[in-house]
């Protein structure tokens, strides 16, 4: 009997198909980055992993509040590809392109300050300073590319090129593990061979990436693009939009760093007992966070074809798929925690009691996997603002106010407690804004980057649109009555 979907429901093939290309591009990240770590770690003098370990702990805390650049790209390309907007593909890429360039163009320039900024708030031995400090002023000249890159991607997933995004994952990671045995290995450079691989590596990325882009412009179109490019208004609401996305990346990250602070101070086998854990919930996310780019770009794509209709049965399946992944991630460590964590360490008097935490382990991966599912349904629609009040809502009246307790009565569990709130307001938050999407698209709620455009642009003009569209509707209506 052949089985067959509701019409509702046809989407689910193309669905799983972005799905599993994101899910597979994402995870060459960790990949790329773990093989970094062993290269570094088989040196002779331990501090040069230290030192890269330090400094890319920053720099991927400062990465992570900027990849709102390909968290704003992906919906807003999507959108324009289903209003069947070609121009608008093209300028959303080119003009967020200019915004991540200026922005890795500043990096450089402040990185001086910046990494001042970091290694004097922390105290350590000065030869592992010096390793962090190498590293961190070789990686930080491949910015720019970095930033480009997540336009790039973003832009090719909102597109719906998720095998080029595949293949540009496998490019760059085979590049950075190439150029990390290379520098770090035959030349020896240690942490700094480690910084000159991750920029070189993002530089051959973007070449390649830019040489699909290329391959998306026809000649043809360049002279129009070239004229419109520069709009106040557009770079407003580009700015408005990724600018609420940082404030919510902002209160996540907040929230995170917060949580092992805390850790710190309740010794040392609680805090990596705690550091363990996380690294199952941040593994899990990379799963989560592929699936969602496959929700934001076909939420925004429905949006663009007015296609709302859609909307309900696709976040049902995004949802349980979340669902369905948080729950092996997290049950596998509830039921096996000696054989999971064992693997990560041979430190009795870490695993023998972590299993006193799981629990906590599985409601924070099924509370966060579904919020950021919900994250890249409300990021094809371009909702920041709502990502923002979410989140700092979630901080303010969630996390704060429990990780004040635990750290009053010195208890894990209540850490554990502030993080799990955190997650669970943002998901049900999130979850309560679903129904309003599910309407027409007049009245949604969402807005798209033109209504965004036209909003911020001057009262003035558009009620002078409104005045010409009544006189002309008066004149007709007189003809006809003529």
């Amino acid at each position: 009997m052949e089985l067959t979907l509701p019409n509702q429901y046809d989407f689910v093939p193309r669905y799983f198909r972005l799905a599993i290309a994101n899910v597979l591009s994402n995870i060459m990240v960790p990949l790329a980055n773990l093989v970094s770590i062993i290269f570094l770690g088989h040196l002779e003098k331990i501090q040069h992993l230290s030192g890269v370990a330090l400094a890319g702990s920053f720099l991927n805390f400062l990465y992570l509040i900027l990849i709102f650049l390909r968290m704003g790209t992906t919906g807003v390309t999507a959108q324009a590809v289903g209003r069947n907007d070609r121009e608008g593909v093209l300028l959303i890429g080119l003009r967020n392109g200019l915004i991540a360039l200026v922005i890795g163009i500043v990096l450089i320039l402040l990185q001086y300050p910046l990494g001042e900024l970091a290694f004097d708030l922390l105290d350590v031995a000065q030869e592992i300073k010096l390793s962090g400090q190498a590293y961190f002023h070789t990686q930080i000249w491949g910015s720019p590319a970095v930033l480009l890159n997540f336009v790039l991607i973003g832009w090719f997933l909102g597109l719906e090129r998720n095998n080029l995004v595949l293949l540009l994952s496998v490019i760059g990671s085979g590049a950075k593990i190439t150029f990390d045995y290379v520098f770090i290995i035959y030349l020896d450079w240690s942490s700094t061979g480690a910084g000159v691989s991750s920029a070189i590596s993002q530089y051959l990325l973007l070449l390649v990436g830019l040489i699909f882009l290329c391959r998306e412009i026809q000649g043809s179109e360049v002279p129009a693009i070239v004229g419109k490019f520069w709009n106040p208004s557009a770079f407003k609401a580009i700015l408005t939009l990724n600018g609420n996305i940082f404030i919510s990346n902002l209160a996540i990250m907040f929230t995170s760093l917060t949580f092992n602070y805390e850790g710190t101070q309740m010794g040392v086998t609680i805090y990596t007992q705690n550091a363990l854990l996380f690294q199952i919930f941040s593994l899990s996310l990379y799963f989560i966070a592929g699936l969602g780019y496959g929700t934001e770009t076909l939420v925004g794509n429905f949006k663009g074809q007015g296609s709302a209709q859609q909307l309900r049965p696709l976040a049902s399946v995004s949802v349980a798929t979340a669902l369905l992944v948080a729950v092996f991630f997290g049950g596998v460590c509830v039921l096996f925690p000696g054989n999971v964590f064992g693997l990560l360490t041979n430190h009795n008097e870490v695993t023998e009691t972590i299993n006193s935490f799981t629990p906590w382990l599985l409601l924070t991966i099924i509370f966060g996997s579904i919020g950021f599912m919900l994250d890249g349904y409300f990021l094809g629609l371009a909702e920041g603002q709502t990502l923002r009040n979410v989140s700092l809502t979630a901080l303010v009246v969630g996390f704060l106010p429990t990780d004040f307790t635990a750290i009053k009565f010195f208890s894990n569990d209540l850490l554990w407690l502030a993080l799990s709130l955190f997650y669970a307001i943002r998901m049900m938050m999130l979850g309560l804004q679903l129904p309003r999407t599910f309407e027409s698209d007049v009245n949604d709620g969402s807005i798209s980057l033109p209504a965004l455009e036209e909003s911020l642009a001057s009262p003035l003009t558009i009620k002078e649109k409104h005045q010409k569209m009544l006189v002309e509707t008066l004149e007709i209506s007189q003809n006809d009555a003529g």
